[in-house]
């Protein structure tokens, strides 16, 4: 081959190459995120502290968090010798515990002002069945004016965690949430319920009445729902809910006021399929609703596993075009706070 030839080819080589490689970078995507479902308070209520929340934040992109406490504490029982680690680590039973609110509020304020914008406090410490409840949520609001940003995660229909917890079993329907969901409406805050749509046995939606009840009669309050009433103990006795997926789309048709927590255990096996290949069925859902929909890590009162717990939703958020990607990512969460949850002078998304 002539030397010529030889060292055009050679550039063609070296020019393609270096096409592959900025093409490569130019349609790799940096995400800004948005936790939306985020505990500073595991099931004992204790957390490894603010600072490391922070750092966690700052490695991973997340720039805003949802941060709530955990309503319920587990109880370590008199017969127990050794000390449990999780809810489900024995039979003894787990109550509802109010000072979850106080923990999460004086965390907040103890920021700095220029970091406490970034942190939009839920409440979650109420009994969801004690019609007291919204009382006791208005009486939060007086004490500590302006920090509370929504209401949740509320723990309704919760598998095991129902059964082991001491009382009646909560229902996202019954008397004493319906007057929380209109002082929610007043206040403009946004609800997220943790609702099963079914058990872990039944293979219908055993229980969706109990969520879809409230949209309907609720249109002015904003229902976030966590994980689309899935949860890892349902798909521990069923794979995956064939019906979940039709009724999502019903119900987002049909309700405007409700949104939808992507939070990990809708994660595998409905967004990502064995292979860790997004599926296209969920990725059109997303697109026909690019506003409906949020990501969260719902870690509990750890946060070394963050970062990891938020990156896991970069094969599906690629999948979306976009500018779609790009509000699930981080701009649907802040788009549904209270119009004034902003702390830093400029406005909320609008709605």
């Amino acid at each position: 081959m002539p030397v010529c030839r030889r060292l055009l080819v050679s550039v063609f080589r070296l020019s393609l190459a270096c096409l592959m490689v900025f093409t490569g970078a130019a349609s790799a995507r940096d995400y800004t995120y948005s936790d939306a479902h985020l505990h500073y308070v595991d099931f004992f209520q204790e957390t490894a502290g603010m600072p490391k929340l922070l750092t966690a934040m700052k490695e991973n992109a997340i720039e805003h968090v949802m941060i709530s406490g955990i309503p319920v504490a587990k109880k370590w029982h008199e017969d127990e010798p050794k000390r449990p680690r999780y809810y489900a680590g024995d039979d003894a039973d787990a109550y509802w515990y109010s000072a979850t609110d106080v923990i999460v509020a004086d965390a907040v304020q103890k920021l700095a002002p220029e970091q406490r914008q970034y942190f939009h406090p839920f409440l979650s410490g109420f009994n969801p069945n004690d019609k007291n409840s919204a009382a006791h949520i208005q009486r939060m609001l007086d004490l500590y004016p302006g920090l509370w940003q929504g209401i949740g995660e509320v723990f309704t229909r919760h598998d095991d965690l129902t059964a082991l917890t001491s009382g009646d079993t909560p229902r996202a329907n019954n008397e004493a949430m319906t007057r929380i969901y209109h002082l929610a409406a007043e206040n403009d805050l946004p609800v997220m319920l943790h609702s099963n749509i079914t058990s872990k046995r039944e293979k219908n939606p055993l229980y969706l009445k109990e969520i879809e009840e409230p949209l309907r009669n609720h249109p002015h309050t904003r229902f976030i729902w966590a994980h689309a009433g899935t949860s890892a103990e349902i798909h521990r006795h069923q794979t995956q809910l064939d019906f979940l997926l039709p009724t999502l789309a019903r119900m987002l048709e049909a309700y405007p006021n409700l949104f939808i927590d992507l939070s990990w255990s809708l994660l595998t096996p409905y967004l990502l399929d064995e292979k860790g290949q997004p599926r296209a069925e969920w990725v059109q859902l997303v697109e026909r609703y690019p506003d409906r929909f949020m990501i969260g890590s719902d870690v509990v009162g750890r946060f070394n596993k963050l970062g990891k717990e938020i990156h896991s939703f970069s094969p599906f958020l690629d999948a979306l075009p976009e500018v779609v990607a790009k509000k699930v990512a981080r701009d649907n969460f802040l788009a549904i706070l209270p119009r004034t949850a902003l702390k830093s002078g400029k406005p909320a998304l609008n709605r």
